[in-house]
């Protein structure tokens, strides 16, 4: 096998490796969606994972809205921006809150530019 043949086969094969390393710990994490609650006093973005979503019925924002009426409150999220470490802006959890049901409320998708950071569990 040629020198260049050798070679190309090695780059490819290192930049599978690297992507593969990369990608990996990307796809383990939730997806999270991100949902604007709106009442007549504020607006704040909340942060549902991917499970929690699959549990409600249209896993979408009318779904969200359905299920904090019937169940009266709901234990969510709290997104916010902020910078990384790297000076990029990005959507990270701020803190679990409470929701409360009430006739004011609007739920609506919140589609944002920013890298959105899956939710650390353990700061429970």
């Amino acid at each position: 096998m040629p020198i260049k043949k050798r070679l190309l086969l090695g780059f490819g094969l290192a930049a599978f490796l690297m992507e593969s390393l990369v990608i990996q710990p990307a796809l383990a994490a939730d997806k999270i969606s991100l949902f604007k609650v709106i009442t007549t006093r504020d607006e704040i973005v909340i942060g549902i994972s991917e499970a929690d979503l699959a549990q409600i019925e249209g896993q979408n924002a009318g779904g969200v809205a359905k299920a904090l009426v019937a169940k009266g409150s709901m234990s969510v999220w709290q997104y916010a921006v902020r910078k990384s470490a790297t000076g990029d802006l990005e959507q990270s959890p701020l803190h679990k809150i409470g929701l409360i049901a009430s006739d004011s409320l609007r739920v609506e998708p919140y589609a944002t530019p920013l890298k959105v950071l899956p939710i650390d569990e353990s700061k429970k």
